[in-house]
């Protein structure tokens, strides 16, 4: 296949991939008016900016669209990807892997989330998972003073959209859904160690974190750097036009992708390490201030 570079004056047309959780959501679970006015000028300047996030692809959508924001997204960590109101490309787990997982996940009793092409479902005891493991003294208590602490610990509630189920093999047995990750909420750090140990074991899996409680696991081929792929290779922008920002080890696949690797100043010590530069904070406007000084070189 042949490339053809697009220009817009005398640069070349970027792709920016933005992680959102940490990178273009400040502490508060905001979009400061500063990121997004950078958003819109890069896009005005002939950018492509995408969104791509841990969150669903529903979750994504909402929040652009409360910041009047309209960009391509790759939801659940990059294995549902859409453009222009199409979706590009879905990476799922197997039926034997989703089998795998789901029965050490109720084995340790955990709550979890299954992100699928049909919306998320939980199971119908999650609250009780969750008090279980709350009542144990096991969290750190470090833990209840992340910024992710209120919004991953959230209740699930219908309102929002959220389906329950009883059985999670009769969920898998459904061959209307395909099931692209499952969060976990892992709490208890001795748990956690457990269920990963399993889990990495399973058969073409990627198992990544985008906090210090919980665990995502997706097929081996579903990754922000895959969804980072498929984004410039519709657009037609080689990859060493891309460019990633993040904050978490789920942002790292990316990262190894893109051109140019952006971590925030909030970011972990080992996404640091793996980045080419590193911005400002999510509280102080870091995915503004990168866009300004590394894309539009106007910092």
């Amino acid at each position: 296949m042949i490339i053809v570079r697009i220009t817009r004056g005398n640069n070349y047309m970027k792709l920016i991939c933005l992680d959102m959780d940490g990178t273009t959501l400040s502490s508060t679970n905001e979009i400061s008016k500063e990121n997004i006015e950078a958003i819109k000028k890069a896009q005005e300047d002939g950018h492509i900016v995408m969104v791509i996030s841990g969150r669903a692809p529903e979750s994504i959508n909402a929040t652009l669209e409360k910041y009047n924001l309209n960009c391509p997204i790759g939801g659940s960590n990059g294995t549902a990807v859409f453009a222009d109101g199409n979706l590009l490309e879905l990476t799922s787990l197997t039926k034997e892997q989703n089998k795998a997982a789901a029965i050490e996940l109720d084995k340790e009793f955990v709550p979890y989330k299954i992100y699928t092409n049909k919306g998320i479902y939980v199971p119908q005891d999650w609250e009780e998972r969750l008090n279980k493991v709350l009542s144990s003294d096991k969290v750190p208590f470090e833990y209840y003073k992340n910024e992710n602490f209120e919004r991953m610990t959230k209740i699930p509630d219908e309102a929002e959209g959220i389906q329950f189920f009883n059985s999670v093999q009769t969920l898998i047995e459904d061959n209307d859904i395909t099931m692209q990750k499952f969060f976990i909420l892992s709490l208890d750090p001795a748990q956690k160690d457990r269920l990963q140990v399993y889990l990495q074991e399973i058969e073409a899996t990627y198992i990544t974190t985008s906090s210090p409680f919980n665990l995502e696991v997706m097929n081996i081929k579903g990754n922000k750097g895959n969804g980072l792929k498929v984004m410039a290779e519709y657009f037609g922008i080689p990859l060493e036009d891309t460019v990633a920002i993040g904050d978490q080890f789920n942002d790292i696949p990316m990262f190894k992708v893109a051109g140019l690797a952006i971590a925030m100043g909030n970011a972990e010590k080992e996404v640091k390490e793996l980045s080419d530069v590193i911005t400002l904070t999510n509280d102080e406007n870091g995915v503004a201030h990168a866009i300004y000084k590394y894309i539009l070189k106007k910092q």
